[in-house]
């Protein structure tokens, strides 16, 4: 006898229904789905130690590496604080200052020091202002205008996105906003896909050991340090892992970027007291191994070799109004009488000059310029070819179609220019005859195409000369073609009339 297969039970709307489960099978099923949830997260903890390991290792070897591989040769200038206050108005010292600031970057300048030439004496004599300290002593502090021609070197050297961060509102930044900028490779844009940034640590909260860092992206980027908020940092990006949604990063020195890329990174920026202060508080261990002087009393910089100069870490100095001589004579700790006893080299980068004075931000230009062929570097920087990386001049970072550079107005002449062809190329559709170019004769004039409207009475137009023929205010102006124009020119001036505008055209 044959069994019969009971029918799948159906809901009351028409659909079949599961069989129902005990519930010892539906505690199974959800123990093996837990299972599986804690084996695929411990896969995914595994795979991300693995990741971190990984890392671990490529920083340690790149940290070998960087050790066994020297940093680039360095670039210094020294220019004086009191340049500022030989500017006329407030504006002129901003832009005295951002000269400064484009010569630096356009010659790669890894260092800017700012050294006060007056000294304590010479400025109580002459009543000269100083930034005094929290106790009210000016012994120690820094001269106004060297405070300020430094102030404003550090903020153009900021990227844009940063500035915010590390520069409230202060009078010395007040026109700030007239200079012209740096655009130097490390002012990134934030399309641009670069592996170093510039960046500063953010208050969010991280896991410990970690910290977030805003560098100029829409999202913070997660570093490997625990730092605190509100320090600039400089970032080596990490290739987007598949496993983590979020941007990572590790913290690397500001000096990387130059010596793995070849890259200028911007420079620095030091306030020396005194022309002494620019040799003894040196960044470099070794110190400067080459300083060099320039003066109209020194050495002709045409007579010197070409690639005479070998460095590691060279320094300029330029004198301000009064010169190096008198730097020299306001500092107390400095005993010689000779400015040219300082320095290794001292040399006249423009002889037969043909002003008396060369002012301070054009000596740096044309010093720097005519040094160029003098200089050799000991660690000469990498050449690569970034073009595709970092940002170019023409770059704004905004892509502008060619529709929008379209005026209006060029708009409107198109649609004019447009509707008495369109009108005329209709009028010889129904001849099927090709058009036979008008001939020039002065008893059948050639055919002229049909009139534009007129929305407003001529000004120039006045019936009492032709009262015979008092056209309306709509026919006062034709338009004429440029066959019929150059047939007409071509006419004797006999067979001219008063009223033939079409020689104005």
């Amino acid at each position: 006898m044959k069994t019969m297969q009971a029918a799948p039970a159906t809901s009351q709307s028409g659909k079949p229904t599961e069989p129902h489960k005990s519930w010892k099978k539906v505690n199974e099923e959800r123990k093996a789905l837990k299972r599986q949830r804690k084996q695929d997260k411990l896969l995914k903890e595994l795979h991300q130690a693995n990741e971190a390991e990984s890392r671990a290792d490529e920083a340690a070897k790149e940290a070998q590496t960087n050790k066994a591989k020297p940093n680039p040769s360095t670039v210094s200038i020294a220019v004086p604080g009191s340049i500022l206050e030989n500017a006329q108005s407030a504006e002129l010292r901003a832009y005295v200052a951002g000269q400064i600031a484009r010569a630096a970057c356009i010659f790669r300048v890894n260092e800017v020091i700012v050294f006060d030439d007056v000294g304590i004496a010479t400025a109580r004599e002459t009543k000269r202002s100083y930034e005094q300290d929290a106790e009210g002593n000016a012994s120690g502090t820094v001269r106004s205008s060297s405070l300020q021609l430094a102030r404003i070197l550090q903020y153009l050297e900021c990227p844009q996105y940063l500035r915010k961060f590390f520069f409230p509102l202060h009078k010395d930044l007040k026109y700030s906003g007239l200079l012209n900028p740096l655009d130097t490779p490390h002012h990134l844009r934030q399309q641009s896909k670069f592996r170093y940034r510039e960046g500063v640590i953010s208050d969010k909260k991280a896991k410990e050991g970690q910290s977030y860092a805003n560098v100029g992206l829409l999202n913070d980027v997660l570093v490997d340090k625990a730092v605190e908020p509100g320090v600039r940092v400089t970032v080596k990006m990490e290739p987007a892992s598949e496993t983590s949604r979020k941007q990572r990063g590790s913290l690397v020195s500001p000096d990387e970027p130059r010596r793995e890329t070849g890259v200028y990174w911007g420079y620095q920026v030091r306030i020396a007291h005194s022309l002494s202060e620019i040799f003894t508080k040196s960044p470099y261990d070794s110190g400067y191994d080459v300083t060099l002087g320039t003066s109209d009393r020194g050495t002709n910089v045409h007579e010197v070799p070409n690639r005479s100069y070998g460095y590691k870490h060279l320094l300029i100095v330029f004198g301000g109004l009064q010169g190096l001589e008198s730097a020299l004579s306001n500092d107390e700790k400095l005993t010689v009488d000779d400015p040219e006893l300082l320095f290794d080299h001292y040399v006249n980068v423009l002889p037969r000059q043909g002003s008396r004075t060369i002012r301070t931000e054009e000596a740096v230009l044309i010093a720097m310029a005519a040094l160029q062929e003098k200089l050799q570097p000991e660690v000469g920087d990498i050449e690569s070819d970034l073009t595709d990386l970092l940002p170019q001049s023409d770059d704004t970072g905004i892509t502008v179609g060619r529709d929008a550079l379209v005026s209006k107005k060029q708009k409107k002449r198109k649609l004019v220019e447009e509707t008495p062809e369109s009108t005329s190329a209709t009028d010889a559709a129904p001849s099927e005859e090709p058009p036979v170019p008008a001939k020039v004769a002065v008893a059948s004039p050639p055919k002229l195409p049909k009139k534009v409207v007129r929305q407003t009475p001529n000004p120039f137009f006045d019936p009492a000369d032709n009262p015979t023929n008092s056209a309306p205010a709509d026919d006062d102006f034709e338009v004429v073609s440029s066959t019929t124009v150059s047939g007409k020119r071509e006419t004797s001036n006999s067979n001219r009339t008063d009223n033939d505008l079409s020689r104005f055209d």
